[in-house]
């Protein structure tokens, strides 16, 4: 049984503290909202009054927090001042890299080991355990990342070091954004052009079109029983959480020169959608938004 200090238990944190203490973990569990803390306790945490209280004597200290900024406060202020010695740090927020790095050199410097590690996969992969992990840090160190995560995982993969799970993570979901709206548009195209949805989904699935956000997260209701799109796109992951990475992605491109023009233009779509006022909603549903139907999202 390993002592673990899980800071964070929101949409994402919650069904991932929940699987650590499901493998028989000891989790204290801290984040700033009462009803967050209390569920958390419900799925077999501890509950702590503060970050410090919560690593103090943790083997392992795992974060899921909103922004760069947030990362940088909390383990600038508490987490490096109170946690113990030699432990174990893993960020799986969805941050820049630099401020990834900048937390690693500060760890490190501390005497603790780090690793960033966002994951892919949304809310229900946090819940079943499923999430993927990209993990950046010292190859000496991986190992025992690996196992510390393993509870909520379903593939832990090294992408190299300190910030790298940060790149791999703002690349991917990058690449899925843009993917997701050209599969939209290809429904909403084919709905114009008087082709059944599901034959539609039955021919693309089996050429060249194929991809994962077509095959695995299908944004029509009915050929993907398990997708958001089914549940009236609740859950799953959140289209204010894909402006947030492509923001960051787009960030990061400006930052080192590349060109990214999809990308781009994948965040402004999400971003009208989002202030439209369909942030809470998976962000499959843009389709919707391409079909001119936004009345039936309720």
């Amino acid at each position: 049984m390993t002592r673990i200090a899980f800071i964070g238990v929101g949409n994402m944190g919650a069904g991932m503290a929940a699987n650590q203490a499901k493998a028989g973990h000891e989790v204290t569990a801290f984040d700033l909202s009462p009803v967050a803390l209390a569920k958390a306790v419900e799925a077999g945490c501890s509950a702590s009054n503060s970050v410090a209280s919560a690593v103090a004597g943790a083997e392992v200290v795992i974060t899921m927090l909103p922004a760069g900024k947030h990362v940088r406060e909390v383990y600038g202020a508490e987490v490096l001042a109170n946690a113990a010695p030699g432990g174990l740090l893993i960020d799986c927020s969805t941050i820049d890299v630099d401020s990834a790095r900048a937390v690693a050199e500060q760890a490190k410097a501390a005497g603790f080991r780090f690793a960033d590690a966002p994951v892919s996969g949304g809310i229900m992969a946090a819940d079943a355990g499923t999430l993927a992990f990209m993990v950046g840090c010292e190859e000496a160190d991986f190992a025992d990342v690996e196992a510390a995560l393993t509870p909520m995982a379903r593939v832990v993969l090294r992408a190299g070091e300190a910030g790298a799970g940060q790149a791999a993570k703002i690349c991917n979901n990058m690449l899925l954004g843009v993917s997701m709206l050209g599969v939209c548009e290809s429904f909403a195209l084919a709905e114009k052009l008087g082709l059944d949805a599901e034959r539609f989904f039955d021919i693309a699935s089996k050429s060249s079109g194929q991809c994962w956000s077509l095959t695995n997260y299908c944004p029509w209701p009915g050929p993907v029983p398990a997708a958001p799109s089914n549940r009236g796109y609740e859950g799953g992951f959140l289209t204010a959480l894909m402006l947030k990475d492509l923001k960051l992605s787009q960030a990061a491109a400006a930052k080192v020169g590349a060109s990214t023009p999809m990308g781009a233009q994948a965040g402004a779509l999400y971003a009208l959608f989002d202030g439209l006022g369909h942030g809470g909603k998976d962000f499959s549903a843009v389709l919707q938004l391409l079909r001119g139907k936004l009345d039936e999202l309720s």
